[in-house]
């Protein structure tokens, strides 16, 4: 069984998640520690529950979700794992970060291994499906228990909402599409641990998120 530690990190209020099982191996998704007391929440649950971290993984790398990295890969020897088509959105928040106050942002180390869906993720003895749902970012994916039911969805789908699409790489009607076809093929069910806000769940979104009731129907 895995277990979901969540932090939430940065003044963009990102969501960083720990999966780990009896293992006690864990994998890191989406570090958004920024400030060294953010770095020290993650590294303290991390050594406090004795946990070997193996895996770096992002769902996408708008730098919300990216301003750990370095701190990881110092900390724990690991570099990000990434969708391909995510390296460039990657490469280029260094290009940024002062603008939207990170002065002190380390520009994040180069992957070596990239994720793609078909190739499932595995740690410990637990295995995660990855689902390709582009649309909020070019190379945007998803974790998926289906074990445990559920669903690591960075800024796919919110309570209620959807991630923007205004930003480089976006497109609105391809993310409505991904979700419909990715996320919402799932079993009702099955929780969705969001990028950012509350948790929510596959049936609770189809029956209730404006943005989704045309796609629904279509």
């Amino acid at each position: 069984m895995i277990k979901i530690e969540q932090f939430t990190f940065n003044p963009f209020q990102e969501n960083t998640y720990v999966l780990y099982d009896e293992s006690k191996e864990c994998i890191i998704i989406d570090p958004g520690c920024y400030e060294p007391h953010e770095q020290e929440e993650l590294t303290q649950f991390i050594t406090s529950k004795n946990l070997n971290p193996v895996i770096l993984a992002l769902t996408h790398s708008h730098i919300d979700h990216v301003l750990g990295n370095q701190f990881i890969c110092n900390r724990f020897k690991l570099k990000p794992q990434i969708h391909q088509l995510d390296l460039e959105t990657l490469r280029n928040v260094k290009n940024y970060a002062h603008i939207y106050g990170f002065a002190g942002y380390q520009p994040s180390p180069e992957p070596e291994i990239f994720l793609e869906e078909g190739n499932p993720m595995t740690f410990g003895n637990s295995t995660l499906e990855i689902r390709f749902v582009p649309g909020h970012a070019p190379g945007h994916i998803v974790f998926i228990s289906h074990e445990d039911k559920f669903v690591i969805n960075g800024d796919c789908l919110f309570y209620g909402s959807i991630g923007r699409t205004d930003l480089p790489g976006g497109d609105h009607q391809t993310l409505l599409n991904s979700i419909k076809n990715a996320l919402f093929s799932l079993p009702d069910d099955y929780k969705v641990y969001t990028g950012h806000g509350i948790s929510t769940t596959i049936g609770y979104e189809k029956e209730n998120n404006p943005f989704l009731q045309e796609e629904i129907k279509s």
